[in-house]
C-alpha cells in the first residue's frame, strides 16, 4: 500500500489521492453479495472473516476522510500564514533548482493571490516588486 504525505500545500488533490483507494462502501458491498452469491454452499464464508472485512473497510473510509479534512485544516492554516505577511518586512531568498547560488532581497509584502490554490506573494523591495513568491521562499520576518 503506497502511502502519501498529507498536507503538502499547493499539490494538486488528484494527485494525492493513491490509486488504490477508488473503491467507495457501496462499491465493497457489491462486491461482498456477489461473492456471497456465487460461494460453494458446502463451504461457506466464514462470518468472523467477514466482520472483520467490513470492519477494516469502515476503518479505511474513515481514515480517508480525516486525511481529506487534514489537508483542508493545513490549507487553511497557509492560506492564514500569507494574509498575516501583507504589511510585513520580509527577506527573499530565490534559489532555483539546478542553478548555482541564490538571490536573496529584502521588501514588504504588498499583497497575496490565491489563484494557484496556494499564497503567493507579491514582495516590494526597493527597485522592484517581486511577484508569485511562494511562502517557502521566505527567510526572515520583521515587523
Amino acid at each position: 500500500m503506497a502511502i502519501t504525505g498529507i498536507g503538502i500545500v499547493g499539490q494538486n488533490p488528484a494527485a494525492q489521492s493513491s490509486p488504490n483507494v477508488n473503491l467507495n462502501q457501496q462499491d465493497f458491498l457489491s462486491i461482498l453479495l456477489t461473492q456471497l452469491q456465487f460461494q460453494d454452499p458446502l463451504k461457506p464464508m466464514d462470518d468472523e472473516q467477514f466482520v472483520a472485512q467490513l470492519a477494516q473497510f469502515s476503518a479505511l473510509e474513515i481514515n480517508t476522510e480525516e486525511s481529506a479534512k487534514l489537508d483542508t485544516l493545513i490549507s487553511f492554516g497557509s492560506i492564514n500564514q500569507g494574509v498575516n505577511l501583507v504589511g510585513k518586512k520580509v527577506q527573499v531568498t530565490d534559489s532555483q533548482p539546478g542553478v548555482n547560488g541564490s538571490s536573496s532581497a529584502s521588501g514588504t509584502v504588498s499583497a497575496v493571490s490565491f489563484a494557484t490554490g496556494e499564497p503567493l506573494l507579491s514582495v516590494t523591495t526597493s527597485s522592484s516588486t517581486l511577484t508569485n513568491v511562494p511562502l517557502t521562499n521566505i527567510t526572515l520576518v520583521q515587523q
